[in-house]
């Protein structure tokens, strides 16, 4: 298939922030003008502060197998634990507390990306795939919520490896991707309450590429919905018709959106971190006041 992405991509190529890594993930901007990121497979695994045209610093070591970061409503960072199986949020102190470690009794799996929805309610996934079976207290992979008020909920529970997720640009429907068995972007209607309903196929990204898998997601201002996937960065329009991959010199595992005008987008490639600059403004998570 032909790509049809010259009303997408502006950079004629990728721009090598900093290399050296192990395995990079959680990619986030923040409006002060630095990039977070993890490399979840250091050892005790870390979270980076970049700015653009500096060095990579430590900002959080350990970080419990920190993955997918978030803000939340009042701009406090949310970190998918994957090593602590929980949900952690940073303070404006910098103190770490849990904001849910249990559904209904049980320990959960291992949370691995997460995003906030403009009522305050905190989405995470939760696949099951890497926890040992005689450890594993939750028997389905799925997609929980957190209410403002604490209360965990499950509201996907029907897919085969939740990982990603971003909703539209209205927030009426939340996307997953699906890593393992089949590969795909679930779409799910959120309902006032919450709760999601008319789980369905988005977009089927099964491939003959040699490399990726459907991970990291973010949505446009248009509704159109970049995932990393075989190859490289899949780019579908709102209707889930493939405008093409975008390719870059390592396969990304996830995205996010920043700067100062919300179309740079940042990749977490494996190794390497890498910005694109885009014709098109992302959705940024930032509401801090």
């Amino acid at each position: 298939m032909a790509d049809n992405l010259e009303g997408i991509v502006e950079s004629s190529e990728a721009q090598l922030l900093a290399t050296g890594f192990i395995f990079t993930e959680g990619p986030l901007w923040h409006p002060d003008g630095y990039w977070l990121f993890v490399d979840v497979r250091r050892e005790p695994g870390a979270i980076y502060r970049l700015e653009p045209g500096g060095e990579p610093e430590i900002f959080r070591e350990p970080s419990n197998g920190s993955n997918g970061l978030t803000y939340d409503l009042q701009g406090r960072l949310i970190m998918c634990e994957g090593d602590a199986r929980r949900m952690s949020r940073r303070e404006q102190d910098g103190a770490i507390v849990a904001l849910a470690e249990h559904w209904e009794g049980k320990r959960l799996n291992r949370p691995n990306d997460v995003v906030c929805h403009s009522d305050g309610s905190i989405y995470f996934t939760n696949p099951g795939g890497r926890v040992p079976e005689d450890e594993r207290e939750i028997e389905f992979s799925g997609v929980h919520r957190i209410a403002p008020d604490g209360t965990v909920t499950a509201v996907v529970t029907d897919t085969e490896y939740p990982n990603g997720l971003a909703f539209s640009p209205d927030e009426r429907v939340l996307y997953v991707t699906n890593t393992r068995e089949r590969m795909y972007i679930a779409a799910y209607d959120v309902v006032p309450d919450g709760t999601v309903s008319n789980g369905r196929t988005f977009a089927d990204m099964s491939s003959n590429e040699p490399v990726g898998v459907p991970d990291g997601m973010k949505v446009d201002s248009q509704g159109n919905v970049y995932s990393t996937g075989p190859g490289g960065c899949w780019v579908f329009d709102p209707n889930g018709n493939q405008l093409g991959i975008i390719r870059l010199p390592e396969v990304p595992a996830n995205c996010a959106w920043g700067g100062g005008d919300n179309r740079t987008m940042f990749f977490t490639a494996h190794t390497s971190v890498y910005t694109l600059r885009m014709k098109i403004p992302g959705i940024s998570p930032w509401r801090g006041t």
